[in-house]
């Protein structure tokens, strides 16, 4: 009786034990179903959240492009229309003007004469210094000569001022631009470089370089002037715009300067297509 008694007992604590165990073993696979679950919901939720703000980003990024691109459509507009002016009202009044001055010079005295022809001289020089500037005022006229005539133009223009002395060296095999909006954003850079260079740098000399390779183009522009500490200089609308410029072309912006040791400039724009 004794023995059939234990092993009653034993029976009953064997499936109780079975039971427990499968109790656990339902409870831990429950507990890692949930783990799992929200695993995968966080993940989910991280991703999501990222592609958000990755979404987001990209569209301010888009936003600011189209603001910065409307800008510069709207000051090329601005410039093209100063240049006609110039080269239109301003230029035929000089020239008008000088027209007169040659007449006055055939009619007065020997003594008048000199003074008369110098101002003459002057109007002739004025008027072609309002015509080069209107050059490169008009995109128009920046599409229709081509990147290099109008930069060298732009040097033409800074040595006439006896302001400094400029120069250009191209190497390389010219490639047209296929975007021609390129061309005129490069130039504008490098037209903003040598206002700043003009206005601030108190430079002697202003180098431009121009290489052509097979999948890109890189320039630089450089003076001799007083330079400036990148780290502490506060930027203005001039390099702001520059920049900006840049990064509408996908061109690599590098600026580098040193107090008393001049500013260069370094441009890699890769060729774009339409």
């Amino acid at each position: 009786m004794v023995h059939i008694c234990i092993f009653i007992f034993a029976a009953v604590q064997d499936e109780i034990s079975q039971e427990l165990i499968a109790l656990i073993a339902y409870v831990a696979f429950f507990v890692l179903v949930l783990i799992v679950v929200f695993v995968l919901f966080f993940t989910i939720f991280q991703k999501r959240k990222n592609q958000l703000i990755i979404d987001r980003i990209e569209q301010e990024k888009k936003f600011e492009e189209e603001l910065v691109r409307t800008q510069q459509e709207i000051q090329e507009e601005t410039l093209k229309h100063v240049g006609r002016e110039l080269h239109d009202n301003v230029g035929q009044m000089l020239a008008l003007a000088s027209m007169q001055m040659k007449a006055v010079s055939r009619i007065v005295d020997d003594e008048v004469k000199t003074k008369v022809d110098n101002a003459s001289e002057a109007l002739k020089e004025t008027l072609t210094e309002v015509r080069t500037l209107s050059k490169s005022l008009n995109s128009d006229v920046i599409f229709n000569l081509g990147f290099e005539a109008v930069v060298k133009n732009e040097i033409e223009r800074l040595n006439k001022t006896g302001l400094i002395q400029s120069s250009i060296a191209i190497t390389g095999n010219k490639v047209n631009f296929e975007n021609e909006k390129d061309e005129t954003i490069l130039f504008r850079i490098l037209q903003e470089f040598s206002s700043n260079t003009l206005k601030y740098a108190e430079a002697e000399h202003l180098n431009i370089s121009i290489n052509y390779f097979e999948d890109k183009l890189e320039i630089s522009i450089e003076d001799d002037g007083s330079g400036f500490d990148l780290n502490t200089v506060e930027k203005g609308s001039g390099l702001i715009n520059m920049e900006k410029r840049a990064e509408l072309i996908n061109t690599n912006f590098q600026l580098e300067s040193q107090l008393n040791k001049g500013t260069i400039l370094h441009l890699v724009y890769p060729y774009r297509t339409l």
